[in-house]
């Protein structure tokens, strides 16, 4: 198993000028380690989004990777953004699932098909261009920077678990990060 905050921190490492769309779990240890908050995009409050808002700004942006970091819980509640996602085909997406097994910031109460989903065989048998499954820290990290720079849909199933107290975080105003992030991006 991977902790949950170490993966953050790797993927943060790796993640260049990449806009970092995150929800519920990851986002809680993105705000503690982002060396590119101006780049961060958190969806907080509504589970299940964050991969079709992420589908959203990789078509709108080609020119500009988008990493969505996501649960496992909150995948299940929008499975069909598997097979939204590889039709639209985005090079420049890659879908990083942290999956803990259960619903983690709402108290940790299992998810239906704990352990006995294959995220990355769906993602895979869906259309994405690659999918990979870690669980462990050191081949993610020597993994990464390639998976980063390949042609996607990506798709990364991180096997995780929460060995340390998750960073204190502050509720996002999620329509006003938005509006920062499209502002920025029209700036460019």
């Amino acid at each position: 198993m991977i902790s949950s905050l170490e993966a953050v921190r790797a993927i943060n490492r790796e993640r260049g000028n990449a806009i970092i769309v995150n929800t519920m779990t990851p986002f809680r240890y993105l705000e503690a380690v982002s060396d590119r908050p101006d780049l961060d995009l958190p969806i907080f409050g509504a589970m299940g989004k964050a991969s079709s808002v992420a589908l959203g700004l990789a078509l709108a942006r080609p020119d500009q990777r988008i990493v969505v970091l996501d649960g496992d819980g909150s995948l299940l509640m929008n499975l069909g953004s598997l097979v939204t996602t590889a039709g639209a085909a985005p090079e420049n997406f890659v879908h990083i699932l942290f999956e803990d097994t259960v619903y983690f910031t709402t108290g940790s109460q299992p998810v239906p098909g704990a352990g006995r989903v294959d995220f990355g065989g769906m993602a895979k048998d869906a259309g994405f261009a690659a999918s990979y499954s870690f669980d462990d820290l050191e081949d993610l990290a020597s993994e990464l920077p390639a998976i980063m720079e390949q042609a996607g849909p990506v798709f990364v199933c991180l096997k995780v678990n929460h060995p340390e107290e998750p960073p204190p975080f502050h509720v996002p105003d999620t329509a006003g990060e938005m509006r920062r992030l499209a502002s920025q991006l029209a700036d460019e």
